[in-house]
């Protein structure tokens, strides 16, 4: 498989991860052949890349951290909760917590891989996917850094819900509401107001959702907290919530490895250090698939991931096809004078 921007996908070609929708049913299935409306399809409703099959490149796998069943189910229970959310009705804390029990035996089997964030996503899913995101994410760090499994919960089921505050309200009308009408009226206390009075939960999964936008040196929304003031799970979260935003944007994406950079460049002024350093030892900067140039001038495609080297992957070169196909590995862990020059549409 490799991974392509949409532009670059031709009539004929087969899909090699399924596309799902909102509430996790499937709208394209993996291997399925691709039609000139189907692509026209998925470009209308904002997927901007996509998992192609490539019989030169068929033995690529994509190691990930969730299962498509616990995908299915967290993305379904978001849709359920955000809806009765709109519609002011209740909602049930506890599938949220059974789904996030589920997302964390996940993350607890598979703590040695690099989280690579490749489902597709559409103007339909995206609130879902950013959400789920933000929760692997931010679960994994919390493994990192030693939370026991009662705080990793509290910090999974923050990181979850911590944009529940947006629902009914766009961020626009959110930041505007905050600036004109005073802080109380922007996402992060709405999203903190619905969480409180939810007696179920800890009352550290409100404050996730109310601190996630306070920055390091104070600067942040919406009480202008620093360093200490601001709780570690909000700071995790922070982080995921940042990262995720810059490469799950429908209309300008941002590269994995581009966006490390950028948020690196926010250590200790907004992004807490710690966390970040963390964060670079779980995530993967080109997911396998990934079309890339060397600095040899060779072309060639990421297979595998090196835990604790998310810079240095695998990387095949195809030379001829057919019969005459020949593959030749270069793994950058090893030939350390070699380096990605540059990520190819």
């Amino acid at each position: 498989m490799r991974y392509v921007n949409i532009e670059n996908v031709e009539p004929g070609q087969y899909l090699g991860k399924t596309v799902y929708s909102s509430n996790g049913t499937v709208l394209l299935s993996s291997g399925v052949q691709l039609t000139v409306f189907m692509i026209n399809q998925l470009k209308r409703i904002g997927v901007t890349m996509l998992y192609i099959k490539d019989p030169d490149f068929g033995d690529i796998e994509i190691e990930e951290v969730l299962s498509d069943a616990t995908k299915k189910t967290v993305i379904r229970e978001m849709s359920e909760t955000l809806k009765a959310v709109r519609s002011g009705k209740e909602w049930s804390t506890k599938k949220i917590s059974v789904s996030v029990d589920q997302l964390l035996e996940d993350v607890l089997s598979n703590k040695e891989l690099l989280i690579q964030l490749t489902d597709i996503r559409t103007g339909d899913n995206a609130q879902y996917v950013h959400a789920m995101n933000v929760c692997l994410i931010a679960s994994m760090i919390g493994t990192n850094m030693g939370l026991n499994y009662s705080q990793l919960k509290d910090l999974a089921i923050g990181a979850l819900l911590h944009d529940i505050g947006k629902v009914n309200h766009s961020e626009e009308e959110s930041v505007i509401a905050g600036i004109i009408a005073g802080v109380k009226t922007h996402h992060t206390w709405r999203g903190f107001e619905i969480l409180k009075a939810k007696r179920e939960f800890n009352l550290l999964i409100a404050h996730v959702a109310l601190q996630h936008h306070e920055q390091i040196d104070g600067k942040g929304i919406p009480r202008g907290l620093s360093e200490d003031e601001i709780h570690l799970y909000a700071k995790i979260v922070a982080v995921a919530n940042t990262y995720d935003n810059l490469i799950g944007s429908l209309e300008n994406p941002v590269l994995p490895h581009e966006a490390c950079e950028k948020i690196m460049a926010m250590s200790e002024i907004e992004l807490d250090h710690d966390v970040l350093y963390q964060f670079t030892r779980i995530i993967s900067l080109y997911p396998n698939g990934t079309s890339v140039r060397l600095s040899t001038k060779e072309i060639g495609v990421v297979v595998r991931q090196h835990r604790g080297l998310p810079g240095r992957p695998v990387v095949h070169i195809a030379r001829g096809s057919g019969d005459d196909l020949e593959i030749k590995e270069v793994d950058l862990a090893k030939e350390t004078t070699v380096f990605i020059e540059a990520v190819l549409g």
